[in-house]
């Protein structure tokens, strides 16, 4: 009896606890290395939310693990709306990549909205002779295990993109994961690893300089700032798709009044010119979406991403 009357109390008390949001700091986990290209777009949001909101907004990066050191520590936050956690296509890819999780995406958060989505790159070093798709697979297939490839880490939207290609094209590369874009980068550069998928955004520079020679792009049609790039779908892959989206989530039971009110602000900051335009020059699309919607969102990809995993053969634990 005296438990069911302090939950009940608990839950009269939810809507008082968040009269006055926000009233000190709140920190965004970010289950990514600082200085990738999804940190760099939350930190822009960060710096919005800071203005609209009135108390400061502190990203906190926890990389690890394919990103689940993150959230597992956003999952066992208080859900007081202090602590949000950017969510991305790896916590949707864990579920079928990982036996053992100490987190489950649709029990332990309640959603926030999207914020948008970046396509991949595919590219090599300027020294491998392949000058397209169909000729990196002849490539590859002459090759098989002695080529490698490199990630942002292991469960992440590249290495899953890497494998699905190696599952289409029948080739076989030997992984070597990394701890983000802004490492295996210099790597693809110095030709220490020939080939890498990575977000379109920190790829761009190089490309451009020649640096990196890019091959294909993973999104269903071409990216706006890369227009000359084949997609891998229009390169002998039809339905070839692997982007990495990001969002924003809470830890469970997080009052609905906050979960609200930060959707509002964020679609509104998202409206603002100067964060439409650093969307636009990195080449990645901007959406936002009800929490409702987002919640189905997350949904979809779970299912779609475990079909990639089961398709695909990979495989961390």
């Amino acid at each position: 009896m005296k438990l069911a009357l302090v939950a009940l109390l608990s839950l009269w008390a939810l809507p008082a606890a968040s009269q006055g949001y926000p009233a000190k700091p709140i920190r965004i986990v970010v289950a990514q290395a600082a200085g990738g290209a999804s940190d760099l777009l939350i930190r822009l949001v960060a710096q919005k939310l800071t203005e609209s909101l009135g108390q400061q907004v502190i990203i906190d990066n926890r990389p690890g693990a394919g990103g689940n050191i993150g959230a597992d520590i956003a999952a066992k936050a208080a859900p007081d709306g202090y602590t949000l956690f950017m969510v991305s296509a790896p916590h949707a890819v864990a579920p079928a990549l990982y036996r053992k999780l100490t987190y489950d995406l649709a029990r332990d958060f309640t959603p926030i909205t999207l914020l948008g989505s970046e396509a991949l790159c595919m590219v090599v070093h300027p020294s491998l002779p392949p000058k397209s798709v169909k000729d990196l697979v002849a490539f590859l297939k002459a090759r098989p295990g002695q080529v490698s490839y490199g990630s942002t880490g292991n469960g992440a939207v590249n290495h899953l993109a890497t494998e699905l290609f190696k599952s289409r094209a029948g080739v076989d590369m030997v992984h070597i994961p990394y701890k983000g874009s802004q490492f295996a980068i210099p790597d693809v550069i110095s030709g220490v690893v020939p080939v890498l998928f990575a977000n379109v955004s920190p790829l761009q520079p190089h490309i451009r300089s020649g640096r990196l020679r890019p091959m294909a792009v993973t999104s269903s049609g071409r990216v706006r700032t890369l227009p000359q790039v084949p997609t891998i779908a229009e390169s002998g892959y039809p339905g070839y798709e692997a982007v990495n989206w990001f969002g924003l989530v809470a830890p469970a039971r997080t009052p609905d009044d906050i979960i609200r009110k930060l959707n509002a602000v964020i679609r509104q900051t998202a409206a603002l010119p100067e964060v439409r335009e650093f969307y636009e020059n990195r080449g990645a699309d901007q959406a936002t979406n009800t929490p409702e919607e987002m919640r189905t969102f997350l949904q979809r990809e779970t299912e779609k991403w475990a079909a990639v995993v089961k398709a695909s053969g990979a495989r961390i634990d």
